[in-house]
């Protein structure tokens, strides 16, 4: 059987190459082909581009790379046409994968969507296209179904694929000062999130020199890149050890995104930060309606974690928060607590193995 998958950024090479990895112990003979990243290349996928070369952050960047994006598409769609492949599975990137579902529905292709698109946030219309297109959508949050109901569209909620990571994470000794406490810093997986982000981040330096602070970087971008931006803060640099960097820290700064649900999962408090460029926020102001733009905060439907955003990001109020998190016990405990219900809400592991069923089963279906 041969699937084609396509995942465009980081959390998405992840979930992707747990849901391979799930696949290939249902049909050991599968083979897999697409865009991705380092994790699914590991599980046995043929790459025809990294995720690195597709991704792109805010409405102003996409506008100005559009040449590029379409021209990848259309690299997609001659790729399905030449390897021809049983079905594809597009996961979550859905500027990029929904068309690429259109067209995969025009080949008669059985079209799967493992993490749905955030449509119940900003271009609800776009459900109709993922009814006419997606033969399987599964969701992996709890207010999905219900939000897909609505459009009487039948969905699978799964669980979430982190929790499938967790389970299968094992401590691992890092080399860091057992005398001082570890803040981690998730700037985000993309060059143009972690530019803005980490050197504000490396700003706390100077107000908690009590602290080590502990920058998680990821493989897809290269090492000199964040030595650049860390110059002389004597920041140390980890590489593919988020999770353990997670496990040994007492609180971090988080850059919007799925990084916010793996800080909270390992229980360390967590401030989240956003600022993009000034054009590309107010474009999305006008387009999304959430109340938060933190998965933890989405999932309990209430401010559990603080979430500084453009201009409420200053230097002042990230520390007086960081100060908080490290200092404040009745605060550390108030996270602590809802994040205790957090996973409650997000149910058990399994996501990948219930996912990879469900599509080997609709797959051998003629």
């Amino acid at each position: 059987m041969r699937y084609y998958i396509i995942a465009g950024e980081a959390s998405g090479d992840l979930h992707a190459a747990n849901l391979v990895h799930a696949i290939k112990k249902i049909q050991p003979g599968a083979t897999f082909r697409g865009i991705g990243g380092d994790l699914m290349n590991a599980e046995g996928v043929t790459l025809i581009k990294h995720y690195r070369e597709t991704a792109f952050m805010g409405f102003l960047e996409v506008i100005l790379n559009l040449r590029k994006i379409l021209g990848f598409i259309e690299l997609v769609k001659s790729d399905l046409d030449a390897w021809k492949p049983e079905a594809i599975i597009l996961v979550d990137y859905p500027g990029f994968n929904l068309r690429i579902a259109a067209y995969a529905r025009q080949q008669k292709l059985k079209v799967f969507y493992y993490i749905s698109p955030q449509v119940w946030a900003w271009k609800a219309s776009r459900v109709k296209k993922i009814k006419r297109d997606v033969d399987q959508l599964f969701v992996i949050l709890p207010f999905e179904k219900e939000f897909y109901k609505k459009w009487n569209y039948d969905v699978t909620f799964v669980g979430h694929p982190l929790l499938d990571a967790m389970s299968r994470f094992t401590h691992e000794p890092l080399n860091l000062s057992s005398a001082k406490p570890v803040v981690a810093l998730l700037p985000g997986s993309r060059k143009q999130e972690i530019a803005t982000m980490l050197p504000l981040m490396l700003q706390m330096i100077a107000h908690f020199r009590e602290v080590q602070f502990v920058v998680a970087a990821v493989n897809s971008i290269e090492e000199g890149f964040y030595r650049d931006l860390t110059a002389d803060s004597g920041v140390q640099i980890l590489f593919n050890k988020t999770y353990p960097l997670l496990a040994h820290a007492q609180a971090a700064l988080v850059t919007s995104g799925t990084a916010t649900l793996e800080a909270a999962l390992f229980n360390v408090p967590e401030v989240v930060c956003y600022k993009g460029n000034a054009l590309s926020f107010w474009i999305g102001k006008q387009l999304v309606d959430v109340k938060y733009i933190s998965l933890v905060n989405l999932v309990l439907d209430r401010p559990l974690v603080k979430e500084l955003i453009q201009q409420e990001l200053t230097i002042e109020n990230l520390r007086a928060e960081l100060q908080k998190l490290l200092y404040d016990e009745a605060c550390r405990s108030a996270i602590l607590n809802g994040y205790h219900a957090l996973r409650q809400q997000l149910g058990g592991a399994g996501a990948s193995a219930k996912t990879a069923e469900l599509i080997v089963k609709a797959t051998l279906v003629n």
